[in-house]
């Protein structure tokens, strides 16, 4: 079994991070659905998303192999 590359901790904590950033965004985008202004909320959820996939890219790239 060889060690994961020394960044992988790093990503990993970057991956989570940014994984916590979009829960937020997508649970926090119910607010503006709430308060008659959707295209913030769907912009919200779009940006979270993406927030997301890019946490999740980056904890798996940082799993070991």
């Amino acid at each position: 079994m060889t060690s994961p590359e020394p960044r992988a901790p790093r990503e990993r904590q970057i991956g989570l991070f940014l994984l916590g950033i979009a829960v937020v965004l997508l649970v926090s985008s119910v607010t503006w659905f709430g308060s008659d202004r959707g295209g913030i909320g769907i912009a919200q959820v779009a940006v979270g998303l993406v927030v997301a996939v890019a946490g999740g890219l980056l904890v798996r790239r940082a799993q070991p192999r």
